[in-house]
């Protein structure tokens, strides 16, 4: 666990940096210390499965803000937020825009452990998903834009003789062009073809 995940926090309290790391260390977790929002941007993340331990109120900008400020970046890194002024709308807030956990101080050490292992679940979680776009997207870009188009009205439900009028070709052109798609994309079923389209296609995309 500790070479494979990296756990951040941003206190500006430097007792409570400390006794955070120290405790992630108890449970063979690494842990990075900051003191502000800005000093964690300044740093370049590594590219492994990681998550934010982060105060609501820290000078500069704020803890929620700074969840903003992360969207708006597009930086995606599950958050785990620490108050000791926390009301239910602030925790909402929080929640609604994605956060793992809203802990109160002082909290059970068990419960910030929790919370950090289900964030860290949910980022790897999160690569995963993304590596398996990416592959299947490469696979897609692989495709002749006409193998592209037979694809993609194969998974619409359309059949050969259907997709062959649409196109005005042979009906025997769309099943080679159908068959090199397929295995272009490793699919080796329609069924499993389109799962592996529906992942390739964007939200945008898939409602025009």
């Amino acid at each position: 666990m500790t070479a494979a995940s990296l756990v951040f926090v941003v206190d500006d309290d430097p007792s409570v940096r400390s006794s955070l790391k120290f405790l992630l260390s108890t449970v063979g977790l690494q842990a990075e210390t900051f003191e502000s929002a800005d000093s964690f941007l300044r740093r370049k993340a590594p590219d492994i499965p990681s998550c934010l331990v982060l105060d609501v109120r820290l000078p500069g900008l704020s803890g929620l803000d700074f969840q903003r400020e992360l969207a708006t970046r597009n930086i995606c890194i599950p958050i785990v937020f620490l108050t000791g002024h926390g009301d239910i709308p602030m925790s909402v807030r929080a929640m609604k825009a994605g956060a793992v956990e809203f802990l109160t101080k002082p909290f059970r050490d068990q419960d910030l452990l929790d919370a950090v292992r289900v964030a860290l679940d949910r980022d790897r979680a999160r690569r995963k998903h993304d590596k398996e776009v990416a592959d299947l997207r490469q696979r897609f870009d692989s495709l002749t834009s006409r193998e592209q188009e037979v694809v993609s009205m194969v998974v619409a439900g359309m059949l050969n003789k259907q997709i062959a009028a649409e196109l005005g070709t042979a009906e025997s052109t769309v099943k080679v062009q159908r068959s090199r798609g397929m295995e272009k994309m490793q699919a080796a079923s329609l069924a499993e073809l389109i799962k592996m389209i529906e992942k390739v296609k964007a939200p945008s995309e898939k409602a025009s």
